[in-house]
């Protein structure tokens, strides 16, 4: 618990008018998207890296914790104040301090939404790919903190790709930049990386350099009807291995398309049980040429529904219906327990397999969607935890799902990162020694374990 007077004191650095401290005004930054719920002692929102660095300082005197922020859109529990202390909520720092067509980069702060960027890169001529699913209301701080994806991956990559730089305040208050503003540099140790992903452990991220591409000239969407989902799994593969590159191929079952069928621009007939979504992108002609290649490859592939968007309008209401089925998910039931698990490609079919086995197991509605075109699937595990017997099946059925991804090789969480959800499994992906060797490094950064304490890593004797 903050005393009055480090209360006081860092009221003062942000001012008044930009701290909440009233329980009804904190508690609207005690929880993000998940069930996972914590009380701050205070709420502040600053305005500068110089700012921030007083209230660290403050932190590694007093010893009390320090939760950065975002827009509060994480998946894994990253900004959920386990411990109380101080949230910092980034959302003052919003600027887009440059955008340079010459160099192909942009500045900006942590606080902009992704997808305001992306219209300011549209209007130079410009394209910022990374795209997820939160685009209209997350921010780059947060995406740059958890390593966000998206669906465009398969041909763009994901946020790390577009980070060359950072300036980031360290949990002792200094100020730090890392990378630079060019394609290359490898002068010292990537401290870059480091702290791509790091959820907020290792210090404050407050300006960010991205790397910006040309924007296409041309895309084109198509939609595949399976009815049988582990074909629409294994034409996944058959389309990657084509050479034909597409920009996005994103999966969705059946459940998720009974959530979103009143958005879609087309019926989908009964037995489609799986439905994959393709955008080519590139040249006007090469795009139409890869696009119909892309058609008849599904048909061969066993596709009994192939269509293709008519215009930008149709394409742009698919792609909205694709951003909708989170929200959706809650036709089926009141929680959900959502993972983003990535296999290799060539283990999708039977991951998609046995997340049909747990749903039945456990008899509970999973809902499976994402991003096929890299093995990302965004897997939503269904229950009303007012009936303990679901809550408990629920858990059970994560358990089992991770189980299943580490035997295929996989990942438990390809973009969401791992904050306070995942922490508990750490065990399952890393072993005893790599997990020892993050600690020490989180110690050399932040030797007081002030920065998002909790996270990560899962409970032991040193709390860290």
């Amino acid at each position: 618990m903050l005393s009055e007077t480090v209360s006081g004191e860092i009221i003062r650095i942000v001012g008044s008018e930009n701290a909440l401290t009233s329980p009804e005004e904190r508690f609207c930054y005690a929880y993000d998207a998940t069930d996972l719920t914590a009380m701050p002692d205070l709420v502040v929102f600053p305005g500068s890296a110089e700012e921030i660095s007083q209230i660290l300082e403050l932190a590694n005197r007093h010893r009390f914790p320090v939760v950065p922020r975002g827009a509060g859109t994480g998946r894994a529990g990253g900004s959920v104040p386990i411990r109380g202390g101080v949230v910092l909520v980034l959302t003052r720092m919003n600027r887009i301090l440059e955008i340079n067509a010459a160099d192909l980069v942009a500045v900006v702060e942590p606080g902009v939404i992704t997808g305001h960027l992306k219209k300011a890169a549209e209007e130079h001529g410009l394209y910022y790919p990374p795209d997820p699913g939160s685009a209209d209301y997350c921010t780059i701080g947060g995406n740059v903190a958890t390593g966000a994806g998206g669906a465009v991956a398969v041909q763009y990559g994901v946020t790390r790709d577009y980070v060359l730089g950072l300036t980031v305040v360290l949990p002792t208050g200094e100020i730090v930049d890392c990378g630079s503003r060019t394609m290359k540099g490898v002068v010292g140790y990537d401290l870059t990386r480091l702290f791509l992903g790091s959820e907020g452990t290792l210090g404050v991220i407050v300006r960010i350099v991205l790397r910006l591409v040309p924007r296409p000239e041309s895309r084109q969407t198509l939609a595949a009807g399976f009815a049988d989902l582990e074909a629409a799994a294994r034409a996944v593969g058959q389309i990657l291995q084509s050479g034909l590159t597409p920009t996005a191929l994103e999966f969705m079952d059946r459940a998720t398309l009974d959530c979103i069928r009143p958005v879609l621009p087309f019926p989908v007939p009964e037995g489609i049980q799986g439905l994959l979504m393709i955008a080519v992108d590139g040249q006007p002609k090469e795009v139409a040429t890869r696009a119909a290649k892309m058609a008849r490859l599904c048909r061969e592939a066993g596709a009994r529904l192939v269509l293709r968007a008519k215009d930008a309008t149709e394409a742009d209401r698919l792609w909205q219906a694709r951003r909708a089925i989170s929200p959706a998910t809650f036709k089926v039931k009141p929680h959900k327990i959502a993972e983003d698990v990535a296999v290799p490609l060539s283990a999708l079919p039977r991951l998609v397999a046995e997340v049909q086995e747990i749903a039945r197991r456990r008899a509970l509605p999973i809902i499976c969607f994402g991003h096929a075109g890299d093995g990302n699937l965004h897997v939503n595990i269904m229950y009303d935890r007012t009936v303990e017997q679901e809550r408990l099946a629920a858990r059970r059925a994560v358990e089992e799902l991770f189980t299943s991804v580490r035997r295929l090789c996989g990942t438990l969480s390809g973009e969401h990162g791992v904050g306070l959800a995942k922490a508990p499994y750490l065990g399952l992906e890393l072993s005893p020694a790599m997990i020892a060797l993050q600690r020490r490094l989180k110690r050399a950064f932040d030797p007081n374990n002030i920065m998002n304490p909790g996270k990560i890593f899962p409970p032991s004797p040193d709390q860290i």
